[in-house]
């Protein structure tokens, strides 16, 4: 199957657009908060805009499966094929930070194709911010303006760690990371962080833990685009299409 990225970007940047302005219409407003099996909060916003970038991905491209989070939580998940192509979707990625009302929580969309993601949308509605990239292209960041993002080239110690705001552990991150020398450590939500690999605000990115092939995907594409890597506890890139669609760790770094 061949893929047209650029007609993808067309039809998919504004419906990223629209599912955070979906979920803008509940920010900073008193909503309820379910629990999926997993104690993981859902609200409805997650499933507002979940509905909004299905329903073009069915138009789009109907014949590529989608694996969605709110849709998986309901028992809907595609069977696929192995090496399969097939969209991930994370509707609002870092629920906690939206309940928390700290800005940080975003729109994903990627796609995977034999195990790789290579095409990737990440929507950041309430900083105004999107990067999108797929490998072998370049990685974007469009907020006032649109920015290629400069190719990501070996950085030089001290290093710049970007950490989960929720879930950074310091015995963790030295554990991933070892002794290396490290200038700062900040804390960001969401597939952000990946972002700021990309675009030149952190160096690495080690996260340990589960974390679900929804939450890493679109940010996934745009690192790799913008020429950092996301390496499994094997050492080796991550790969997609595991069993349940789970992550057991991983490292973005720049090359």
């Amino acid at each position: 199957m061949s893929h047209d990225f650029t007609a993808y970007l067309a039809a998919l940047l504004p419906v990223t657009e629209q599912a955070g302005a979906a979920i803008m219409r509940y920010y900073r407003m008193p909503i309820d908060v379910h629990r999926k099996d997993d104690n993981s909060p859902t609200t409805i916003a997650d499933a507002a805009a979940e509905e909004i970038i299905l329903k073009a991905l069915s138009v789009l491209t109907p014949d590529i499966p989608v694996v969605a989070e709110e849709a998986v939580a309901e028992g809907r998940i595609p069977v696929l094929p192995d090496n399969a192509t097939f969209w991930l979707v994370d509707p609002l990625d870092g629920t906690k930070e939206f309940l928390k009302q700290t800005d940080q929580f975003t729109v994903n969309i990627g796609l995977i194709v034999n195990g790789v993601p290579v095409f990737g949308i990440v929507g950041a509605p309430a900083l105004g911010v999107l990067y999108y990239g797929y490998p072998g292209f370049c990685a974007v960041r469009r907020g006032e303006d649109e920015v290629v993002l400069p190719r990501r080239t070996a950085a030089t110690p001290p290093y710049r760690v970007v950490t989960s705001k929720s879930h950074a552990d310091a015995g963790d991150i030295k554990e991933l990371l070892g002794d290396i020398p490290i200038k700062s450590m900040v804390p960001a939500g969401s597939s952000l962080k990946f972002c700021l690999v990309a675009d030149g605000s952190a160096d690495f990115y080690p996260r340990r833990g589960t974390t679900m092939e929804w939450d890493t995907a679109a940010g996934d594409a745009v690192v790799r685009a913008a020429g950092a890597v996301v390496l499994g506890l094997d050492g080796q890139p991550l790969q997609y299409q595991k069993p349940e669609f789970r992550n057991s760790g991983f490292v973005v770094r720049v090359v």
